[in-house]
């Protein structure tokens, strides 16, 4: 019976493999490292140089900026493609063999590049402006080239993807810098009328925050069974309009509760 022959492993060789990609590896893991950093600091650069023109948009110069830093990390994919030893001419080949199948496994992301693109080239809003997107509204943070990104009213982050802020409609409350603050509040007819819209319309004159033209109003809006119905209304700028209209919410309840609010009081 002839004896089993096992095959032979040539170490010398073996060793010589794992030294050579060991070395490729960890070359690729090093200038991942590094070509992040590369990228995040060329990110970084391009937006304080385009920012260094008065004439540069935020807006821009953040989705400019963006782009800058995934076109350092598209150098830096292809070079770790060329030390594991993968050619790049080999991925270019495969990648145009597959393009339907990536085109439709990333049409979501494609489309959300289209839309930055949009949002960019009409400029809806811009960093800092208020708006509300569908359910979600907050101060405009970051645009890139995939998410845009908002900060609500209590500084939680809210990322949207691009294609969903094109594909809704768009409130931005500080397009114009103008807004009116509105607040109607019932009134009951044993209140003197008069009295309360005379001190709330001196509340407003002298707010340094609401404009004189077009002048506040204080006026009846409607006759109801229970009373009437005042409708306050004054124009602020659209930083303002939250806390005015807080502070005129706490002027219209220290009004209602004085006692010279009441005919009997006055009388």
């Amino acid at each position: 019976m002839d004896s089993l022959h096992l095959p032979t492993i040539n170490f010398d060789r073996l060793g010589t493999l794992v030294v050579v990609y060991g070395v490729n590896v960890l070359g690729a893991i090093f200038i991942a490292i590094v070509g992040w950093r590369i990228a995040g600091a060329g990110e970084r650069m391009c937006r304080r140089a385009l920012l260094a023109s008065s004439h540069m948009d935020m807006t821009v110069a953040a989705f400019l900026s963006s782009l800058v830093r995934y076109a350092l990390l598209a150098i830096v994919l292809v070079l770790i493609l060329q030390v594991v030893g993968i050619q790049a001419t080999s991925l270019v080949a495969v990648l145009g063999a597959t393009s339907l199948a990536i085109g439709l496994a990333l049409q979501g992301t494609l489309s959300n590049m289209a839309a930055g693109v949009m949002l960019l080239l009409f400029r809806p809003f811009r960093i800092g402006d208020s708006i509300e997107v569908g359910s979600k509204g907050g101060t405009v943070k970051n645009l890139n080239l995939f998410m845009t990104e908002l900060a609500s009213g209590d500084n939680v982050q809210i990322l949207i993807p691009n294609g969903q802020v094109w594909g809704q409609a768009i409130t931005n409350h500080s397009a114009y810098g103008t807004r009116r603050v509105t607040l109607r509040f019932p009134l009951a007819y044993e209140k003197d009328v008069p009295a309360v819209t005379a001190r709330l319309r001196e509340f407003l004159e002298r707010d340094p925050r609401v404009q004189k033209s077009p002048a506040p109003s204080v006026n009846a809006a409607s006759l109801t069974d229970a009373g009437v119905e005042l409708s306050v209304e004054a124009w602020t700028k659209s930083s303002d309009a939250g806390a005015v209209r807080t502070d005129l919410m706490q002027a219209a309840m220290s009004v209602l509760s004085a006692p010279k609010a009441t005919k009997n009081a006055a009388e």
